[in-house]
């Protein structure tokens, strides 16, 4: 399990948020744009720069996402994808998207695109808010609750017993 992320477009604040679930829960957490990324130095921070172009980004997503995977991404049918391959997607304002809603919205997605193109002005989102960094941070943790990797400190265990992956637990001789 891991966590891509749809960085171009981003907000800053959830990166962030995403950089320390890594450290906090040992996952690894992809970023994937198409412009360069600095991120903070670790082995569960991986960056993937793709060619300037149009969904390359998503669509690199798309190919190498598995099921139980989560990916974070504003963009509409990236997250159809996702579901397809019975993985999770959220957006950076702490909305899932789910089966049941997901052709809704590539409908609403298609029909603003062609009001678009027609000249009407359909404005765009609502600036991202502290709200939303809240919703989001609520969200990820409970799925990170669910499904983050489960880990036992050393020494938690009574001695003689063993973690579910048979590393004993009680006294280790160096």
């Amino acid at each position: 399990m891991q966590i891509w992320v749809d960085a171009d477009a981003c907000p800053v604040v959830i990166k962030d948020m995403l950089f320390r679930a890594a450290r906090r829960v040992s996952v690894t957490v992809t970023l994937v744009a198409n412009q360069f990324l600095r991120v903070p130095p670790s082995p569960l921070i991986r960056t993937i720069q793709v060619p300037a172009g149009f969904d390359a980004a998503d669509d690199l997503i798309a190919e190498r996402v598995v099921a139980g995977d989560l990916v974070i991404t504003a963009d509409i049918p990236l997250a159809a994808a996702v579901l397809q391959k019975n993985a999770h997607a959220l957006d950076p304002r702490g909305n899932w998207y789910s089966p049941g809603t997901i052709e809704e919205r590539l409908r609403m997605r298609a029909m603003l695109d062609q009001l678009r193109g027609s000249g009407v002005d359909t404005g765009g989102p609502s600036a991202f808010s502290a709200r939303d960094t809240k919703t989001f941070a609520g969200e990820l943790d409970r799925w990170l609750a669910r499904h983050a990797p489960r880990t036992v400190a050393p020494g938690s265990l009574p001695a003689g017993t063993s973690t579910p992956d048979g590393d004993p637990q009680g006294p280790h001789e160096g």
